[in-house]
């Protein structure tokens, strides 16, 4: 068996051997088009791990028979970026060939290391292809952003594994067969990730080579593969979909797809503490006071969790999350707090009116601090109809709003009914 990876022996050497990212490759699509304009340009190749950034980059300089310069942000700083400008104005200099410069992981470099790059993109000295796993939108400086196309890539699907594997076994590993239970258990322990596949693949080959084998089964795979472990970036766009989604299915009131992101975030590595955190801020947000027992129930749940921590206080969060998913759902109080802070932030800073100020002195007293306050308790329905607590001169905004669901309901009705008071002690007063 070779020493070369399988990954390095079956990377394509043609457009047409690229297996998936048909979204982009296709026949008419983007990247296609740009492969067959005869003139290259700058992009991010944008996606997750082992979906083929670097073999398109490659590809690129083949087809535009220009010099191929590969760096990598995590081992590569400012010297090798000087050197590789330096052999670009060589390349072009004294050979008249284009170069490609190619940065994987870009989002590591740093400002100033990606500002490096654009006056020698926007004199045309090489093209820049930069791969990333992250959203460039946060992670790539605008200048270069804006100098250069967005590619999206995806995860290949299991039609595109199977391809992958068909053909890496069919021209690399002598025709190594697969039982079905077999072949989707490798394909599944990939998660997307075509390099990943390709990785445990020669595990697997090797190990049947060794034990002359010409059929790999389940126990094979078991015994070389042990338990494989999903892709999950614990800082990346991964981790933040995951939590989007774990937040949309509770707020869109479904307890089964709640519970499937919030176990795939465990099952992927996420800190349970977190978790517990966001599940805290849901219960505020989006249930409220149609369900004050939310909050508290989540409270409940992230403290059984420091107690008991994993794998039993994981119950606990997880009760919490069908609970939230459940319950009746209002914003109304995240709504009125969005707006009273948008106010206070643009407002002028307004004297608290007298009758509300405290008098704990007898020269405040002579001043009329509280003299008019009326003592809510002292009034009947313990409410003082038509009193004011609001700066002087400013309209009541009726930034809560309470919704008819839930415990909100008969919050909305006591505030209806205490309006109806104010209203008839104006008319009185009148």
């Amino acid at each position: 068996m070779s020493f070369i990876p399988l990954a390095e022996r079956l990377r394509p050497h043609t457009l047409d051997e690229v297996i998936g990212q048909q979204h982009i490759l296709g026949e008419g699509k983007p990247l296609r088009v740009a492969f067959e304009s005869g003139e290259p340009h700058s992009m991010i190749l944008w996606g997750p791990p082992g979906v083929g950034k670097t073999t398109l980059a490659r590809l690129m300089a083949d087809s535009f028979h220009a010099d191929f310069i590969a760096l990598s942000a995590v081992l590569s700083g400012v010297k090798d970026i000087r050197e590789a400008v330096e052999r670009a104005e060589l390349s072009r200099g004294a050979m008249g060939r284009r170069t490609i410069l190619f940065v994987d992981e870009v989002h590591r470099f740093n400002k100033s290391q990606q500002d490096a790059f654009l006056p020698h993109v926007e004199s045309g000295l090489f093209t820049f292809i930069g791969a990333t796993t992250e959203n460039p939108s946060f992670e790539v400086n605008g200048a270069l952003l804006s100098r250069a196309s967005v590619y999206v890539l995806k995860s290949l699907d299991e039609e595109d594994l199977g391809a992958m594997l068909d053909r890496a076994s069919a021209t690399e590993l002598d025709g190594l067969r697969f039982t079905s239970d077999a072949k989707a258990t490798l394909i599944g322990s990939a998660d997307g990730d075509g390099r990943k596949l390709l990785n445990n693949l020669e595990i697997v080959a090797r190990a049947a080579q060794a034990k002359k084998l010409n059929e790999v089964d389940a126990e094979l795979l078991k015994a070389c593969l042990g338990d494989a472990l999903r892709r999950f970036d614990k800082g990346g766009d991964a981790f933040y979909d995951q939590i989007s989604a774990l937040h949309k299915s509770v707020r869109g009131s479904n307890p089964d797809a709640s519970l499937y992101w919030f176990v795939r975030m465990l099952d992927g590595g996420a800190d349970p503490r977190y978790l517990a955190r966001r599940i805290v801020r849901m219960a505020s947000e989006d249930i409220g006071l149609a369900d004050p027992r939310a909050l508290r129930l989540t409270l409940d749940a992230a403290e059984t969790y420091e107690r008991l921590g994993s794998p039993e206080g994981e119950l606990a969060l997880a009760q919490a999350v069908i609970y939230l998913a459940c319950a009746a759902k209002s914003n109304a109080a995240y709504k009125a707090y969005n707006a009273a802070r948008a106010h206070v932030t643009k407002d002028k800073s307004r004297l608290v009116p007298e009758h509300l100020r405290n008098a704990p002195t007898k020269l405040m007293k002579e001043l009329g601090y509280g003299k008019l306050y009326r003592y809510a308790h002292d009034e009947p329905d313990a409410y003082a109809a038509d009193e004011t607590y609001l700066p002087d001169g400013m309209v009541e905004p009726h930034w809560y709003q309470p919704t008819p669901r839930g415990l909100e309901g008969k919050i909305g009705e006591k505030l209806a009914y205490l309006r109806s008071l104010d209203q008839a002690a104006k008319k009185n007063k009148k």
